[in-house]
C-alpha cells in the first residue's frame, strides 16, 4: 500500500524538528544514506517503510497524519509571553527540556518528583501555551524545531545571564564529561566573522547527536549544557592600565 504525497511531506516536517538528517535516519534504519534519500525524494514509500520510520522518530500516525492535516512549519523561536511563562515556573521549563528531548512519561516519573497528575498538568499548560500538543495518553509532539533558539535578550535569555549563568560556572571543570576553554586575543572583523560561522557549526552539530541520541533510554543519556559565546571584551582588571583617549 502506497502512502500519500501529504504523508511523506509531513515526515519530512517531523524529521526537520526533530534535527535529523537523511544519514542519521539511515543509520537508524541500517540503510544506506542514497536509498533513503531516494525514497524521500520520490516521495514513494510503503505502509511498512512509514511505520518503521515512524517508530525512529517516536511519532505515532495518528500524529503524523494530524500533522499532514495542518501543514505547518514548527516555531522557530518563542514569543516573548512563552518564554515568560517558562521563567515563571521552574517545573514548567523543566518539563519542556524533558518533552523536547523525548522523555518517556515512565522515566519522568521515576527519575523525578512528579506524580502522575503533577506531569499530565505541567503538559496542559505547554499544552495551552503552544509549545506543545498534548496528545491522548499523554504522548506529546513539540510545536517547535528541534534546535528552536531562545529570543535575543528574551525573558529566558536575561534569565539565563542573571541566575543560570553564575550556577553553571560555580563549580570546577573537573569531571570527565567537562570542559572548559577560556581564550582572549585580537581578532579582525574578517576573523571575528569566521569564528562566529564555526561556533554556529558546533550548536548545529550539538543539535545533530541530540537528535541521534533521543532515541536511547533516558538512562543512557546525560543532561549537558553547552555554551558558546564571543564578543569584543577586556578584562577589567585591564583597565586602569589603558590610555585615555579623550582630548
Amino acid at each position: 500500500m502506497a502512502v500519500s504525497l501529504e504523508l511523506v511531506d509531513a515526515l519530512k516536517r517531523c524529521l526537520r524538528g526533530q534535527g535529523m538528517t537523511y544519514r542519521d535516519l539511515a543509520a537508524q534504519m541500517k540503510m544506506s544514506e542514497a536509498a533513503i534519500k531516494r525514497m524521500f525524494s520520490r516521495r514513494a514509500m510503503s505502509l511498512q517503510r512509514l511505520e518503521q520510520i515512524c517508530e525512529v522518530l517516536d511519532v505515532g500516525l495518528a500524529e503524523l497524519s494530524a500533522e499532514a492535516s495542518r501543514g505547518r512549519k514548527p516555531m522557530a523561536q518563542l514569543e516573548a509571553a512563552q518564554e515568560q511563562a517558562l521563567v515563571k515556573e521552574p517545573a514548567l521549563l523543566m518539563a519542556l527540556f524533558l518533552t523536547l528531548n523525548r522523555w518517556r512519561q515512565e522515566d519522568v516519573l521515576e527519575h523525578f518528583g512528579f506524580t502522575s497528575a503533577q506531569w499530565t498538568g505541567l503538559l496542559v499548560k505547554l499544552d495551552r501555551l503552544g509549545i506543545i500538543e498534548l496528545m491522548p495518553g499523554n504522548r506529546t509532539r513539540t510545536l517547535t524545531a528541534r534546535n528552536f533558539r531562545w529570543r535575543a535578550d528574551g525573558p529566558m535569555e536575561r534569565y539565563f545571564r542573571h541566575t543560570l549563568l553564575t550556577d553553571y560556572f560555580a563549580d570546577a571543570f573537573d569531571g570527565e564529561q567537562d570542559a572548559l576553554l577560556l581564550l582572549s586575543g585580537s581578532l579582525s572583523i574578517e576573523g571575528i566573522k569566521q569564528l562566529r560561522q564555526r561556533l554556529e557549526e558546533v550548536a548545529r552539530e550539538f543539535d545533530a547527536l541530540l537528535a541521534r541520541d533521543a532515541t536511547l533510554p533516558a538512562s543512557e543519556r546525560i543532561g549537558v549544557s553547552l555554551v558558546l559565546a564571543q564578543k569584543p571584551w577586556l578584562l577589567q582588571l585591564f583597565n586602569p592600565y589603558r590610555r585615555s583617549r579623550t582630548g
